[in-house]
């Protein structure tokens, strides 16, 4: 099964690189024999398609890599991610709020609600700045489904933060698109959770 990414490192003296899955986790490192004999040049930033394998030291490595179609992007650029978050953090967040307090009003939602909303914000924030510090230092990455499960749980308010204040995968498409799944979910389960359908749950 192919495995697709963009080729994250590269180096021509060595021939070896890394390549950044787009399905997130670890870096998958990459020789330059992997590539079809007569290709093009490795580039940073190209996107890729891979077979994924265990090398000899259980190192996973790439192999039978070929450039993919450009179809999709697996990215944007920076100013265009950073137009997109900042005006989802300026209308998504007080849309949210205003839900709330008439969630609250309405169906008399439980104050606790705000309380879990709150933790669950600063652990994803928090997730996401570590995440991006081991990222920097080649340490031990948070899974991508990791992070969407903390925004699916309440965090995606942090989410929102860590993409538009510590700039962490802000960029990546897959990832945005996960991510706004996540918050039409959280909100529909908080929206029936809070209604006199799910009121017999926690009252």
């Amino acid at each position: 099964m192919s495995t697709y990414g963009v080729l994250k490192a590269w180096d021509e003296e060595r021939g070896f690189g890394f390549i950044e899955p787009a399905q997130g986790g670890k870096d998958v490192f990459v020789r330059a024999t992997a590539f079809a004999p007569g290709s093009e040049r490795p580039q940073v930033k190209q996107r890729v398609r891979f077979k994924l394998e265990i090398g000899p030291e259980g190192q996973a490595q790439a192999s039978q890599v070929e450039p993919a179609l450009p179809a999709a992007r697996l990215s944007v650029s920076r100013d265009e991610a950073a137009a997109h978050w900042a005006m989802a953090l300026r209308y998504a967040l007080p849309a949210f709020l205003g839900l709330y307090l008439l969630l609250a009003l309405v169906w008399e939602a439980p104050s606790l609600l705000a309380v879990i909303y709150l933790a669950a914000s600063a652990i994803t924030l928090g997730a996401h700045a570590m995440d991006k510090y081991a990222s920097k230092r080649g340490l031990q990455r948070t899974p991508e489904s990791t992070l969407h499960v903390f925004a699916l749980l309440g965090g995606w308010p942090g989410t929102l933060l860590a993409h538009h204040f510590v700039r962490h995968k802000s960029t990546k498409t897959q990832f945005r698109k996960w991510f706004w799944i996540t918050v039409a979910i959280n909100v529909t389960a908080l929206v029936l959770l809070c209604s006199p359908l799910g009121q017999p749950l926690w009252r």
